[in-house]
């Protein structure tokens, strides 16, 4: 009678283990090989996400160029070609700075070339610029499943590199600043460096109008502002505003 109980005990024990080791792989990508998909099947994929005009509305970060992201297939890791430019940025960002001379140090990741595209293991180069994280992670979805069976896949923003303003007249430090947080226009002033003794504390900033309605010229009087009138005035900066200190 032990010795059935104990056959018993065994036989429940090896199925426990294999209905558990199977319930692990389900959720792990399988590869089968690799398939550069056809670029007319990956637009034509990335139209239906998007939209054939894009979305303008949107709130939710639009990808451009410069940007450092990163894309991992949950079992297969990093989708990033390694050894070919897209892997780790060593490069140090010499065109956009802090003014006066900072610079910024790329992140490691995927980064977005002057082309608009990203090179990914396994599907090649694929579009990226124009697309919010959402997106793109829909998209790539769908390339992979040619490679994978059902892949879990995640598309995370690692550095904003392609929001930047310029700010040029009569400051401390005129240059280009990254916009990585909200900012003002008085804020944007401080940012670099303050008013020269020259100044008379008018701002003007240009900013770029979707379509065809061309140039925004938005006027900003600092010492108004200080006495507590035209409070509204002072807007944020957007991307490719020109800040022009007078």
């Amino acid at each position: 009678m032990k010795k059935r109980y104990l056959a018993f005990v065994n036989v429940w024990l090896v199925l426990c283990a294999v209905v558990l080791s199977g319930g692990v792989s389900v959720w792990a990508a399988q590869s089968t090989a690799d398939l550069v998909i056809d670029n007319t099947a990956k637009e034509n994929i990335r139209k239906e996400i998007v939209g054939s005009s894009g979305s303008t509305a949107n709130p939710e970060y639009t990808l451009g160029y410069g940007d450092v992201i990163s894309v991992t297939v949950y079992g297969e890791g990093n989708m990033a070609v390694t050894g070919g430019g897209d892997g780790a940025q060593p490069a140090v960002d010499e065109a956009a700075g802090g003014g006066g001379g900072q610079l910024r140090r790329v992140a490691d990741g995927i980064q977005v070339r002057m082309d608009g595209r990203i090179s990914l293991l396994h599907i090649g180069d694929v579009q990226a610029v124009g697309m919010t994280t959402t997106q793109l992670a829909d998209y790539l979805k769908q390339l992979y499943s040619t490679i994978f069976s059902d892949p879990i896949l995640t598309v995370t923003l690692v550095q904003s590199n392609s929001r930047r303003y310029t700010v040029m007249g009569k400051v401390t430090n005129p240059g280009i600043f990254y916009l990585d947080f909200p900012v003002n226009i008085v804020q944007a002033v401080a940012r670099s460096g303050g008013f020269t003794e020259w100044a008379n504390h008018d701002v003007s900033v240009i900013r770029q109008q979707n379509g065809l309605h061309g140039e925004k010229v938005i006027t900003f009087d600092y010492d108004s502002f200080l006495k507590g009138k035209d409070l509204g005035k002072n807007v944020n900066i957007q991307p490719d505003d020109v800040v022009i200190v007078h």
